[in-house]
């Protein structure tokens, strides 16, 4: 899980990537935010629990200097999974973040004072991956068992849910970042239940692969990255799909050829001639195809 986590995190986290797909959800596709005006926030926050201090993490913060004017403040959080838990996650990380604006100000003594600084409003995104729709709740009180009669003075929270499967084919073509091709990905899958790669070429090409790996639990674009670039071409979708369907028909082949009893020199030999194999590579996939 901490490898998935990780995975999210590298392409959303730069400023090219976060600028745009917050231009995208929260502006309609204007370009709103330009990706020199954001800084790293602080993503980490304290509270106290029954065993002492914990500590809570936005998967990625961002400031947003505005004219040097106002600050907002955006989170990202990704998910693959629906947590009925969200709407109370999501208010202790900002509730944090506006406790944090009262005191970041030092005295002649060092310490730290409350200060008189305009306060900046906090949003947080979570973008939602998975397959099916967001079941759980999206505001506080739908999470909370309320008394008869408490209601009325139950503050309610309500948080951001973007379901990226669910955008639609104008909402997709707004992005102008790698973003668009892992948007593009799971709408083809999501409406055409098929994935047609595309030409466009990417700027951070591996931090795609790997988010596209972890959300939906397939190595393959990773593996298949690897190789496409170090035959230098690498840099979209299309090649990586080629290498991923290429794969696929070896294995399908080695696998074949072995249950039909065919000796493992013989079966090196037929791949190297059909697909066109160095003796190194084929000897990996039957390598990893006959465990030997």
């Amino acid at each position: 899980m901490a490898e998935k986590d990780i995975a999210e995190k590298l392409l959303e986290d730069y400023n090219d990537v976060f600028a745009d797909i917050a231009n995208v959800l929260l502006f309609d596709g204007e370009e709103s935010i330009n990706p020199d005006s954001l800084e790293k926030a602080q993503e980490r926050s304290a509270y106290t629990a029954d065993k002492g201090f914990r500590e809570q993490e936005h998967d990625i913060a961002k400031y947003w200097k505005n004219r040097n004017v106002t600050i907002s403040f955006f989170g990202i959080g990704s998910q693959s999974n629906v947590d009925s838990d969200s709407a109370l996650r999501v208010m202790g990380y900002d509730g944090a973040a506006y406790r944090a604006q009262l005191y970041t100000e030092k005295d002649e003594k060092g310490n730290y004072v409350r200060n008189k600084n305009p306060r900046f409003p906090v949003i947080t995104m979570i973008l939602y991956f998975g397959s099916g729709n967001w079941t759980a709740p999206k505001n506080l009180k739908d999470c909370l068992n309320i008394p008869k009669g408490l209601e009325p003075y139950v503050s309610d929270y309500s948080i951001n849910v973007f379901e990226i499967r669910k955008l639609s084919r104008e909402q997709v073509d707004k992005f102008k970042s790698d973003f668009w091709v892992v948007a593009d990905y799971f709408y083809q899958v999501e409406h055409n239940k098929d994935y047609v790669p595309s030409t466009k070429k990417m700027k951070h090409v591996e931090e795609v692969m790997r988010l596209l790996s972890a959300l939906t639990n397939d190595n393959r674009y990773e593996v298949a990255f690897y190789e496409a670039n170090q035959e230098g071409n690498g840099d979209s979708m299309d090649p990586i799909v080629d290498k991923i369907e290429k794969r696929g028909m070896i294995i399908g082949t080695v696998n074949t050829l072995f249950d039909m009893n065919v000796p493992l020199n013989e079966i090196e030999s037929r791949i190297m001639s059909k697909y066109h194999l160095d003796r190194e590579t084929a000897d990996k996939y039957v390598k990893e195809c006959t465990k030997v």
